[in-house]
């Protein structure tokens, strides 16, 4: 069996119950080096094998899994965060089915989770805003042309842009010509939950500025959005003039 574990945002002590169990059950571990916590693998047994995934090529994993499976042994395959977001687990899963072999998913708690956290926001608030675009900056990997940055600051929208950090002038750039004005609140989330995470607030017009100033480039998130603003709407939940199918309306 191969289990893919989310392994949480950066914090060792964030990754789920479920995962950590997996971990310490695990007979060989497979980690994203790159970006997953290292802390993470002191969870497993002393005699787990431990690989970093980010020396190793797509064969190369796909070769461990295939030889523990064959010699009875549990593997983990342990990404940053959700595997569902920025993952690359699709490659993987495609493979492990043509070569028969089972394997489950471990949600995580993602990074966008915990730069929310450090920012100390809610991306969803009323008459804000009420969705969440999670996306990336075209770079050596292509996205969509329907997907540029550009189409879909049109919206207006919460914004939470993974794997750019490098390019925070061309993101400033695109996010204007989509309908984002240089005054809209961003920020740049170095590290979010990690012991040397940096929070810093800025513009969209000054995310460039923002970002050498802090010396970030990598490994951190740029978030957009009037959430990160001043202004403040109260939801009906609690409303006591908003009845629900718990509470009556008090007049």
């Amino acid at each position: 069996m191969v289990d893919f574990v989310g392994a949480g945002c950066g914090a060792a002590d964030l990754i789920t119950v479920r995962g950590k169990k997996l971990i310490e059950n695990a007979d060989v571990i497979i980690y994203a080096g790159s970006l997953v916590n290292p802390e993470l693998t002191k969870y497993a047994k002393d005699d787990c094998e431990i690989y970093n995934s980010a020396y190793m090529t797509l064969d190369e994993v796909i070769d461990v899994m295939k030889k523990a499976e064959a010699d009875g042994k549990n593997t983990v395959r342990l990404h940053t965060g959700d595997p569902s977001l920025f993952g690359a687990i699709r490659e993987q899963t495609d493979r492990l089915d043509e070569l028969g072999i089972k394997y489950k998913i471990c949600p995580g708690v993602s990074s966008f989770c915990g730069a929310a956290a450090a920012l100390k926001a809610e991306y969803t608030l009323p008459e804000v805003s009420q969705s969440v675009i999670i996306t990336r900056m075209a770079g050596r990997t292509p996205v969509p042309e329907k997907e540029s940055l550009e189409s879909l600051a049109s919206h207006g929208a919460s914004m939470v842009i993974f794997l750019s950090a490098g390019m925070t002038a061309e993101v400033s750039e695109r996010l204007q010509k989509g309908g984002y004005s240089a005054e809209t609140p961003a920020a740049l989330v170095y590290k979010a939950t990690w012991k040397d995470e940096k929070v810093c607030r800025c513009t969209v017009g000054t995310l460039a500025e923002t970002a050498e100033k802090n010396g970030i480039n990598k490994t951190a998130l740029i978030v957009v959005g009037d959430f990160l603003g001043v202004n403040r709407h109260l939801s009906k939940l609690y409303d006591p003039s908003f009845e629900t199918g718990y509470r009556k309306a008090k007049k």
